[in-house]
């Protein structure tokens, strides 16, 4: 464990960011196991202290002995006129007793990060790590960070202020460090995944391609981040992220970040049983991690575990974590077990949050659709959009607004569904906007729009999987349906089919499935229609509330009937009218199913 750095230099550019470049070059080592910011902050909130008080002396080896460490590197800096020197002291943190110690001299503060770097690469030997792990895994602190102590100290501030504020709070922090040192390559990745976990990937891609561009000189666990994001991120090429993972699990088998995104790749393909094995590695390796929580709840709510769901839930709330994804995992929780009151509940508590709110009323705007309450569904939606517009997160609000776009198409109304997707487009451009509005834009029988956005897609994403084996097919098959071409548009749907059950980004799920379901009404071949549909009552919690859901059951109602399974049809019928029982009272496809409904009787 880390202790904080005692700074005798009266210089404060050297608080925190000694402390952080030791991390660095200690994290390079597959033989040490550093114990996390997180679960020291979280220790110390048991122990009734706050994370911001400096952790030196008796305090720090109570903390590294609570967190079960066995060791307490403490360091110091002090100067005489413009020479510097660095000690560190490895203590056994239940004996008090000294292990190993380190001193290094530095001539000016130019050569400060130099004299540390040599200091711990001497320190990791003493410590018991062999000769040719240090050789191979020892890149210099000042060539794997920044020579630059100002943007180290923006880094390190933001790296606590994410811990204990979250990514909004610390972003501004990432952007500093990028400031002071452009070719400062963790602060450009870091930066990045914020800005996409924040819901705005084009942003997001400027730092992940930059952090690329950088990442000759980083240390090899720095590579394996910067290149699995870029993977993942900007060309979008899972199978190579993912391939990036599992050889940064083999180097550094404590280190929980390759399980987290491998989590995240799993859910995207639809491999909700390895993501689950993948999120319980994580939580063992970081039990204080809500990332983590919230993917294993996810994980087991795409499954239909609910049980299983709500008791991570539930131990994420007995750690006291929080995030905007346990929040959501919540509500959908509720959702599928109609607790409306709950559902309520957790929308308020969202009020005034920045980037939490907007997300909350999105998912609420959802569930009005979902039971046919159209314009109640499009105000909370709209309202969404302001909110996010208003915090500066266009592309978020574009991509609520295309998303409303494409519930607008399946609803049968063409002007909304093509005015929301221009709409969207107007506010921002990135490559989930692009499809989600293509596709409604398809629906919608503006085939010249969406091939345009076909034609860009293709283009500017010519490797990522999702788009070349999950968008593309499903638009080009929608613009083929809205051309009478049924046949056509199914053959073009089975180069989704391996990604067609995954929780696609854009807020939407299941597009292939319920297209081919389309199709083969289309056909009259109402046996293969009904299989297509009931995917969608098979797989309940990768629908969620995604409006489709409840249009799946009228498709499911005509398949039947189509087939002269007149019971099952009137069943059919019957679930879905039971779902829009309090729905908007002119909406044409309600007319339409109470019409096809009456001719059963």
């Amino acid at each position: 464990m880390l202790a904080d750095f005692t700074n005798n230099t009266g210089d404060p550019v050297f608080d925190e960011t000694l402390k952080q470049a030791l991390a660095v070059q200690l994290e390079q080592s597959p033989y040490l196991n550093i114990v996390s910011e997180r679960k020291m902050s979280t220790t110390l909130r048991l122990m009734g202290r706050t994370p911001d008080q400096p952790l030196r002396g008796d305090a720090a080896r109570d903390l590294c002995q609570r967190v079960g460490s066995k060791a307490l590197l403490a360091g110091s800096i002090s100067s005489l006129g413009s020479q510097y020197v660095i000690g560190l002291n490895a203590i056994n943190c239940a004996t008090g007793d000294s292990i190993a110690k380190e001193q290094a001299e530095a001539a000016g503060k130019e050569n400060v990060l130099k004299a540390l770097n040599t200091a711990a690469v001497d320190m990791r030997g003493k410590l018991g790590e062999s000769l040719a792990s240090v050789q191979k895994f020892a890149t210099p602190v000042e060539e794997a960070t920044t020579s630059s102590l100002e943007a180290l100290k923006a880094y390190s501030l933001a790296l606590k202020t994410r811990d204990a504020k979250g990514e909004t709070a610390a972003l501004p922090l990432y952007k500093r460090a990028v400031e002071l040192d452009p070719k400062f390559a963790m602060a450009n990745a870091v930066t990045g995944t914020i800005y996409n976990n924040l819901g705005e990937p084009a942003l997001g891609v400027e730092f992940t391609r930059k952090a690329y561009e950088l990442r000759d000189k980083v240390s090899e666990r720095e590579r394996f981040y910067i290149e699995s994001h870029y993977f993942s991120g900007v060309t979008g090429e899972l199978e190579k992220a993912a391939e990036v993972h599992k050889v940064w699990k083999q180097t550094y088998p404590r280190d929980v970040t390759p399980y987290i995104n491998l989590d995240f790749i799993d859910g995207l393909t639809g491999k909700y049983e390895s993501a689950i094995q993948d999120s319980r590695e994580a939580l063992r390796l970081e039990p204080n991690s809500a990332t983590a929580y919230a993917n294993l709840a996810t994980d087991n709510f795409s499954l239909e575990r609910l049980p299983e769901a709500e008791a991570v839930i539930k131990q994420a709330e007995e750690r006291k974590l929080e995030s905007e994804s346990l929040l959501a995992i919540r509500y959908l929780v509720a959702f599928l077990k109609g607790d409306q009151a709950e559902m309520a509940r957790l929308v308020t508590a969202a009020a005034g949050k920045a980037g939490t709110e907007d997300l909350m009323l999105s998912i609420q705007g959802d569930t009005e659709t979902w039971y046919g309450r159209i314009g109640k569904g499009r105000e909370l939606t709209r309202r969404a959009i302001q909110l996010a517009v208003s915090n500066d997160a266009k592309e978020t609000a574009a991509g609520y607004q295309a998303e409303m776009a494409l519930r607008e198409a399946a609803l049968g109304n063409m002007n909304e569904a093509r005015n929301g997707s221009s709409a969207a487009l107007k506010l921002a451009v990135n490559r989930d906007v692009q499809a989600v509005s293509a596709l409604a834009m398809a629906e919608a029988g503006d085939a010249t729009a969406a091939e345009k956005l076909v034609a860009e897609l293709n283009k500017n994403y010519p490797l990522s999987t999702l788009v070349q084996s999950y968008w593309l097919p499903t638009i080009r098959a929608a613009i083929e349906l809205d051309r009478k071409n049924p046949g056509k548009a199914i053959e073009l749907l089975q180069a989704a089919a391996p990604n067609e059950l995954g929780s696609t980004p854009g807020g939407t799920v299941l597009c292939p499935v319920y297209l081919r379901g389309q199709a083969y009404l289309s056909l009259r071949n109402g046996a293969a229609a009904a299989a297509e549909f009931q995917k969608f009552l098979d797989h309940r919690g990768v629908v969620g509330n995604f409006p489709l859901g409840t249009l799946a059951r009228l498709g499911l109602a005509r398949a039947y009937a189509l087939q002269g399974d007149n019971a099952k049809a009137r069943d059919a019928y019957l679930e879905f009218l039971t779902f829009w029982k309090n729905a908007d009272p002119d909406i044409p496809i309600l007319k339409q199913a109470k019409a096809e409904y009456a001719k059963l009787q």
